[in-house]
């Protein structure tokens, strides 16, 4: 199975507390056999002061902390049959600061959440409560986050239990957490694992076809949602030639995919989203090393992030409109292929000079770009792709790169990334780099200028195909950050689904 979380139930129904002939010392409703609590060390004290943890069970919990040298940021601690309940994981918060910002507290209820959830899926818990007195909306983010994982084609795995996970003390704040809490913490959560379960499904599992038929099923049902499914035959009245010829190469058939959301009047602004979808990327006749080259399933982690972030703002009813499109194809070598020195004319009539197949996400995010751009008056245009391993090399997996010709967007995505710990950072964007992408001798463009400032000239590259080079848009290269090396806490070795999260901040910052 793949599980993507196990769904709690509301804060405000977990608020009464209720002692049974004073022995049980947690207030426990849901019968959690397991519970996530945060605490401070500067000054040893648990982040939940309410009266859902007795005095008694208060203090056994600091005596056994206090004897166990918990003293650092994120330190760990299990304890066992505390006040009624089987297993505690108390993660250390580090000092208490006052005056935090929102984005950090959000981070430090979601690494808390995290951390302990993932304590506890190794002590096979099977019920767990997550304090949410720090952030409700943070604790199920880091909550949901941690229980990703990718099991379903493992055999045995799927009579393993579910971990369930709920709120766990405090109220539901989100009156004063600019309407957020522990729900719309999980509807962000969920949405990154659906990008993850696309993302980590093997290429033969998630063609252009059952990717678009698996985001079809995933949006059926919701509110304010259409989806359209393209063929070829529509990409060829199109003339979408650049998007045309990465497809080629491949038996599997091409598919637009191609999903408006329609949140607000229809005098308000239109969103735009573009998600590169190359469900598997062999570099075509420009082949790539064989080693890691099974990674490159998620080389449609653009389309994934971007389905997955219109299922968020579905989910949680934002009032906003947006349109998102995904060119999906594979790129493979072929007799059909596209070769190194073909020429190719894209939908806006420019002709490209295909100098290295393996630069092809350009190429179908070119055609992609230009419909979207010239079909719909949009406020802003933002494209996701897994570009440019330059950007790997450059950012590696922390940021993800952003090339962006306006100011105030880059703000606002800024700030949406600042919000979910999901960082950007701002790349250059200046003419002087398109220069090399004009050297052809037989065409307007090439589609490949070398190693240096690749990520750059890729960028530049794109902007080209904008109908309008003054519309406000943004690319953010993910291909540093589409792979996770390490499991910790919410952070899941694998696939990242990143950036879901800032794309939905970022739409919910528009309707405030």
């Amino acid at each position: 199975m793949f599980r993507i979380f196990q769904a709690g139930k509301s804060v405000a129904s977990y608020n009464k507390v209720q002692f049974r002939n004073g022995l049980r010392h947690f207030t426990n409703q849901q019968n959690y056999d397991a519970i996530v609590l945060g605490a401070y060390t500067d000054e040893l004290a648990l982040a939940n002061t309410s009266d859902h943890i007795s005095q008694s069970t208060r203090n056994s919990i600091l005596e056994q902390l206090s004897a166990s040298n918990f003293s650092k940021a994120d330190d760990l601690r299990m304890l066992y049959n505390v006040g009624g309940i089987s297993q505690v994981a108390v993660v250390s918060l580090g000092d208490k600061k006052s005056n935090q910002n929102q984005a950090a507290v959000l981070e430090t209820a979601r690494r808390a959440a995290g951390l302990g959830v993932q304590a506890l899926k190794k002590q096979k818990a099977t019920n767990v409560g997550v304090d949410v007195s720090i952030h409700a909306h943070g604790a199920a983010e880091g909550a949901v986050l941690a229980q990703f994982e990718f099991s379903k084609l493992k055999k045995g795995k799927d009579q393993e239990p579910f971990l369930s996970v709920g709120p766990f003390g405090g109220l539901d704040e989100a009156s004063v957490n600019g309407g957020l809490n522990w729900e719309t913490g999980q509807i962000y959560g969920v949405s990154q694992n659906l990008a993850r379960m696309l993302m980590t499904t093997p290429a033969n599992l998630m063609t252009p076809k059952t990717f678009s038929e698996e985001v079809a099923y995933l949006l059926a049902g919701l509110e304010n949602i259409d989806i359209a499914v393209h063929d070829k035959e529509w990409a060829v009245r199109q003339k979408m030639n650049s998007f045309l010829s990465v497809a080629q190469g491949s038996d599997e058939p091409l598919r637009f995919l191609e999903i408006h959301y329609k949140g607000a009047s229809e005098s308000d602004p239109v969103y735009g989203l573009v998600g590169k979808g190359v469900t598997f990327d062999s570099g075509g006749i420009s082949l790539k090393p064989s080693a890691n080259m099974a990674l490159m399933k998620g080389d449609m982690g653009g389309a994934a992030t971007v389905c997955s972030a219109m299922y968020g703002i579905s989910k949680l009813k934002l009032p906003v409109n947006v349109v998102a499109v995904t060119p999906l194809a594979e790129n493979l070598p072929s007799g059909r292929a596209t070769k190194p020195g073909d020429v190719v004319r894209a939908m806006n009539g420019k002709s490209i000079e295909v100098i290295n197949t393996d630069a092809e996400g350009r190429l179908i995010l070119a055609d992609a770009l230009y419909y979207l751009s010239s079909k719909y008056s949009l406020k802003s245009i933002i494209d996701v792709a897994t570009l440019t391993g330059a950007c790997d090399v450059a950012l590696g997996q922390v940021f993800a790169g952003v090339f962006t010709n306006s100011d105030e967007l880059w703000t606002q995505l800024n700030i949406a990334a600042q919000m979910t710990s999901d960082p950007f950072w701002r790349m250059p964007l200046h003419d002087d780099y398109l220069k090399a992408m004009k050297e052809s001798a037989v065409a307007d463009l090439v589609n490949s200028a070398g190693r240096s400032g690749g990520a750059v000239t890729a960028a530049m590259f794109l902007k080209e195909f904008l109908a309008d080079k003054e519309q406000p848009w943004a690319h953010i290269d993910i291909a540093g950050v589409m792979d996770c090396s390490s499991t910790e806490g919410y952070h899941v070795k694998g696939m990242t689904g990143r950036p879901t999260r800032s794309l939905i901040e970022y739409l919910r910052g528009h309707t405030k």
